[in-house]
C-alpha cells in the first residue's frame, strides 16, 4: 500500500481562554492521497478551518494541539521546529484564505507580495524572479500581468484579489493546496470562476486539495471525498456520490435540505433547527443531538462511533446503529 500523502491522526486542537478551554477539534483522523481534492465541509464553528490551520500550524497564540499527529509523507510535522514549518508552508503546503480583501497588505503592491513569496521560498533571483510573478498571474487568468504588478490591492476586484492570492499559493507548485472558504466574500459567477479555476489548476499540476466550505452545494461537482464537521469531530465521510445520494447523517440531510434545488425551484428550503453548538460547553454525548428532530435517549449521554455504510461511506449517528439492529430483526 502506498504512503499517505498527508495523515491526520486523532488530532485535537485547543483555545486556551479567559473562560475556559475551547475544544475546537475532537479527535479528527483523515488520510489525503496525491492528486486527490478533499472537501471538508460544516457550519461556522465546526472546527473544519481549525483542522486546517492546525496542519500548517497557524493557530492564534491562545491555540495548541494537545494530542495527535499530523503526518506529511510519513513524518510528524508536530515534532518539527519552526524554521522546518516555515520551508513546508509554501514549499509542500500553502494555504488559501477566505478574505482576499484582507489577506493582502493594502501598502504593498502585488508585485512586491508576490516577489516575497518567490524569493523566501525558491532559489529564482532578480528577473527571473519577476518573470516566474508574471507567469504565475498568467496562469491564474489575470490580464496585463506586468501591468498588475505595478497595483495596489484596492485597485483590483474581489475576484482578482483572490486570483492573486492563489498564485502566491501556488509560487512553490506545492503538494497540497488549502482552500479555506476561498469563495465567501464573492458574488455568485465569481465564485463559480474561482472554483474551477481551482479545479484546472489542480487538473494541470496534480496537486492534491484540502478545500474548506459551509457550502456542500458549491462542492458538488469537484470532490473526489468529502468530510463533514460538526462541533469539531467528523459526523460523516465518503466520496461526494455517497454523501449526495445517501446521506447516513441527520446533519447532512439538513445541511442538503438547504441547499436550492434547481430542477424544483418551488421546493421550500428547510433550514436546520436551532443555533451552533456552544463550543466551550459541549454535550455530554452527540453534539448535534439538541438540534436533531430524530434524537433518541442514547444521543444524549454517548457519543456516537463511527460505523462503515459501504466501502466507501462511514457515518457516526445512533440512528444507523438503530437500523442495523431492526434489519437483524427482521431476519
Amino acid at each position: 500500500m502506498s504512503e499517505k500523502l498527508l495523515s491526520v491522526q486523532n488530532l485535537h486542537t485547543s483555545f486556551f481562554t479567559d473562560n475556559g478551554e475551547v475544544r475546537a477539534v475532537n479527535g479528527v483522523n483523515f488520510d489525503l492521497d496525491p492528486g486527490e481534492i478533499l472537501g471538508i465541509v460544516g457550519e461556522s464553528g465546526s472546527g473544519k478551518s481549525v483542522t486546517a490551520y492546525s496542519i500548517m500550524q497557524i493557530l492564534a497564540d491562545t491555540g495548541r494541539i494537545t494530542e495527535g499527529r499530523i503526518l506529511f509523507k510519513g513524518e510528524d510535522l508536530s515534532t518539527w521546529s519552526e524554521r522546518q514549518m516555515q520551508s513546508f508552508r509554501g514549499k509542500n503546503c500553502s494555504i488559501i484564505f477566505q478574505d482576499p480583501m484582507t489577506s493582502l497588505n493594502p501598502v504593498f503592491t502585488i508585485g512586491n507580495q508576490m516577489l516575497e513569496a518567490v524569493l523566501l521560498h525558491t532559489s529564482r533571483r532578480g528577473r527571473e524572479a519577476s518573470e516566474r510573478v508574471q507567469e504565475l498571474l498568467d496562469m491564474v487568468g489575470i490580464n496585463e500581468p506586468k501591468k498588475r504588478m505595478k497595483q495596489y490591492p484596492f485597485e483590483l476586484s474581489g475576484g482578482m484579489r483572490q486570483r492573486v492570492m492563489i498564485a502566491m499559493a501556488l509560487a512553490c507548485e506545492p503538494d497540497i493546496l488549502i482552500a479555506d472558504e476561498p469563495t465567501t466574500a464573492l458574488d455568485v459567477t465569481i465564485q463559480a470562476q474561482i472554483l474551477e479555476l481551482i479545479q484546472s489548476l489542480q487538473n494541470k499540476l496534480g496537486m492534491a486539495v484540502i478545500l474548506v466550505t459551509h457550502d456542500l452545494g458549491v462542492i458538488a461537482d469537484m470532490c473526489d471525498n468529502i468530510i463533514v464537521m460538526y462541533g469539531g469531530r467528523i459526523c460523516e465521510r465518503g466520496t461526494a456520490r455517497e454523501i449526495f445520494y445517501n446521506p447516513k447523517h441527520e446533519y447532512t440531510k439538513g445541511l442538503l435540505r438547504s441547499i436550492p434545488n434547481v430542477s424544483n425551484m418551488k421546493k421550500k428550503l428547510v433550514p436546520i433547527a436551532g443555533t451552533p453548538i456552544n463550543m466551550l460547553n459541549l454535550p455530554k454525548g452527540c453534539a448535534f443531538c439538541p438540534r436533531c428532530d430524530a434524537a433518541m435517549k442514547i444521543c444524549l449521554s454517548e457519543i456516537p462511533e463511527e460505523i462503515s455504510i459501504n466501502d466507501e461511506h462511514k457515518a457516526a449517528c445512533w440512528m444507523n446503529v438503530k437500523a442495523a439492529f431492526e434489519e437483524v430483526k427482521k431476519q
